[in-house]
């Protein structure tokens, strides 16, 4: 049963169906067609940067392999395939600039003769606005030596595509491909004078785009460590491409970019990723390096926390500790329930760490990814914090998004000479449990460990609950549990290892698996599991380097 929020939700899930559906109808008409015809550009007046495909491309050259591509049959054979990952030409990241432009120029033209008109899947709107972004980027190799009518009609479409964007851009609500209409509208107006306009709508609404999306320090709303580097990656194109073309630089998008590099960077793991919070997968910044040289970080501008996320960094630690409440509905969709969960590193290598996004596996993988049992965090009675929407239609419009909230409180940040790291509690589990997780976390640089004590406070007498702290290994660490029951041996290389130990209980090594890659790895999760009934309960444990 819905309650009157979820029915609320579900109405307008309804109503927004109903409307793509009579749009999509709509969009095949020849009425439709002839209302994206407009104006076609003589020229080019700015070749953007090609390189800065390479931004947003996922592709490598074993990826893709171009040169073994037959221009005639391109399209032929690709029938059965990933249709976006053709369609969004993405793949033009990878060309060999004096040698495929005319196999290129083969591929668009023939492209141009079947897809000129929508058809729903080839102008879905990311695969579509990607197409633009590739075609704009790679526009001096596509139109070098074409025949006048190859260039006009090549310009048309470009025209038509963006005219559909502009048309449709008021419906869209999710945001990743919001910033990928405007990146595409603001690239046209650069390269055509005549088109000036999609520029200025593209800043006027790329500028409502930030305002809406991020908070005072440039974190996303979502709380999603990986919307934070693909927005920057959109961000810093649009960037790029407006300062090489000598345009006027909107003050917001220097402010906005400033804010989401120092998030990186305050985020940057030792192994030059970001920590795997809130719907992150493993993912490497190495194209940011140019643009983080230049974020500097003084004592003024210090700070412990960005976007709910704890850090503390010592010479041969790492700790980041997910201290923030969970995002409102409208931005939950890929969050994941794991309030209170930490990963951490030791001498550049990560030891604890949280299962990962599994968006990048398999929609199941996803949803498993969720759990908060994926996360190095506490369960109760096999729950998660935070439920999610089941209804499969307002999952289709809203995302998977969460149907209750939670906040953290009484976050107290400790900074000594000895001891560095912080405490906070969340109220998750108070409505069903009565009961409230508290965590407390701390480096101590003096002897390479990390010191932890979790709390379970109850509210109530006579709700018996089982609780679980799980703490998941980086797949790539082994571990045994010790003769003593209460201490695990945890095997980073032949020649070194750390000892996890948890006071007054006995843990248990559990199979578990890792979703933070493109496929299912298994790993190992040290667990401490128990009953409690009528009583408050502490835990003290920790993970120390062996000597």
């Amino acid at each position: 049963m819905f309650g009157l929020k979820g029915a609320y939700f579900y109405l307008v899930a309804v109503q927004i169906t109903f409307l793509k559906f009579l749009k999509k109808i709509y969009f095949t008409t020849n009425h439709y067609n002839k209302s994206l015809i407009s104006k076609v550009p003589l020229q080019v007046y700015f070749n953007p940067n090609s390189f800065l495909l390479s931004m947003i491309s996922p592709y490598t050259k074993k990826s893709f392999k171009i040169n073994e591509i037959n221009p005639n049959n391109f399209w032929i054979e690709i029938k059965n395939k990933n249709l976006a990952e053709y369609h969004s030409f993405l793949w033009l990241s990878l060309i060999d600039r004096k040698t495929d432009g005319k196999n290129i120029q083969k591929i668009i033209y023939l492209w141009m003769l079947k897809y000129s008109k929508y058809k729903q899947k080839i102008w879905e709107t990311s695969t579509l606005s990607m197409r633009i972004i590739s075609w704009i980027l790679n526009v001096d190799i596509i139109i070098n030596n074409g025949t006048f009518e190859f260039k006009r009609k090549f310009f048309q479409n470009i025209v038509l595509q963006c005219n559909h964007l502009k048309k449709n851009i008021k419906f869209e609500r999710d945001s990743q491909k919001k910033i990928e209409v405007l990146t595409a509208l603001i690239l046209s107006g650069i390269v055509f004078k005549d088109y000036e306009d999609n520029y200025k709508i593209g800043v006027k609404e790329l500028e409502k785009f930030v305002k809406s999306q991020f908070d005072d320090d440039g974190f996303p709303l979502t709380r999603n460590t990986n919307d934070l580097i693909f927005f920057t990656k959109y961000l810093l194109l649009c960037h790029e491409s407006i300062k090489d073309a000598h345009q006027y630089m909107p003050e917001f998008l220097d402010d906005v970019i400033s804010k989401n590099l120092f998030c990186i960077k305050f985020l940057r793991t030792p192994n030059n990723e970001i920590p795997l919070f809130n719907g992150s997968s493993e993912n490497k910044l190495n194209y940011f390096d140019k643009y983080l040289e230049n974020i500097k970080i003084g004592k003024k501008e210090k700070k412990n926390k960005i976007g709910g996320i704890f850090s503390v960094k010592s010479k041969h630690q790492a700790l980041y500790f997910d201290v923030g409440s969970s995002p409102s509905k409208g931005f939950s969709k890929n969050y994941q329930s794991g309030p209170l969960s930490f990963e951490y590193y030791l001498e550049g290598t990560k030891i604890i760490t949280n299962s990962g996004f599994g968006n990048n596996i398999s929609s199941k993988a996803e949803l498993i990814s969720k759990l908060t049992a994926s996360q190095s965090t506490l369960t109760i009675n096999d729950t998660s914090v935070t439920k999610f929407e089941r209804n499969k239609l307002i999952n289709r419009i809203f995302g998977n998004s969460i149907k209750n909230t939670f906040k953290t409180e009484e976050l107290k940040i400790v900074n000594e000479k000895n001891i560095n790291g912080c405490s906070v509690q969340h109220y998750g589990y108070e409505k069903n449990f009565n009961c409230i997780h508290k965590r407390e976390i701390y480096i101590d640089p003096s002897v390479s460990g990390l010191i932890g004590i979790d709390h379970i406070f109850k509210k109530s007498d006579g709700i018996p609950i089982r609780y679980v702290f799980r703490f998941h290994l980086n797949p790539e660490h082994t571990a045994v549990k010790t003769m003593s029951g209460n201490s695990a041996l945890i095997q980073i290389t032949k020649n070194k290892s750390v000892i996890f130990t948890i006071k007054d209980e006995n843990l248990e090594i559990e199979k578990g698996i890792f979703l933070g890659g493109k496929k299912i790895l298994d790993n190992t999760c040290i667990t401490i599991s128990g009953n409690l009934v009528n009583k408050n309960k502490s835990f003290n444990w920790e993970i120390k380097k062996k000597i």
